[in-house]
């Protein structure tokens, strides 16, 4: 983890939703949530807090106002894109050679490690 980031307390969820914004671009938080798969006030909690760390920037959408698009703070993006675009196409070889449903098999396998985790660690 870059030493900019080392006070942040980043945790997996963190993570998962910073990776996505850097593969796929500024999103809303609907958008995010349907991706991650998880509740979109738990992804506004999420942006909310790694907004507070200056990680992420909430802007209106140009082509409609009443849209709020987050992104990676533009002045912190190279930095999480040395950090974590290894890890993103280690990922996209690995899953390459498997089938849609598999991938995603995958990523639920994760996800569920990732909750048992949390659910050990009260």
């Amino acid at each position: 983890m870059p030493e900019q980031f080392a006070s942040a307390d980043l945790a997996p969820r963190h993570l998962s939703l910073l990776s996505l914004l850097l593969l796929d671009g500024a999103q809303t938080v609907s958008e995010l949530a349907a991706r991650l798969e998880i509740a979109p006030t738990t992804v506004s909690l999420i942006v909310g807090d790694l907004s507070r760390k200056g990680v992420l920037v909430r802007r209106e959408d140009e082509g409609d106002r009443r849209r709020r698009i987050v992104d990676v703070e533009p002045s912190v993006r190279p930095t999480i894109e040395e950090w974590l675009s290894p890890g993103a196409r280690a990922w996209r070889r690995a899953l390459a050679p498997l089938t849609p449903a598999e991938q995603r098999m995958v990523v639920d396998t994760f996800l569920a490690y990732e909750t048992a985790i949390a659910a050990e660690r009260g």
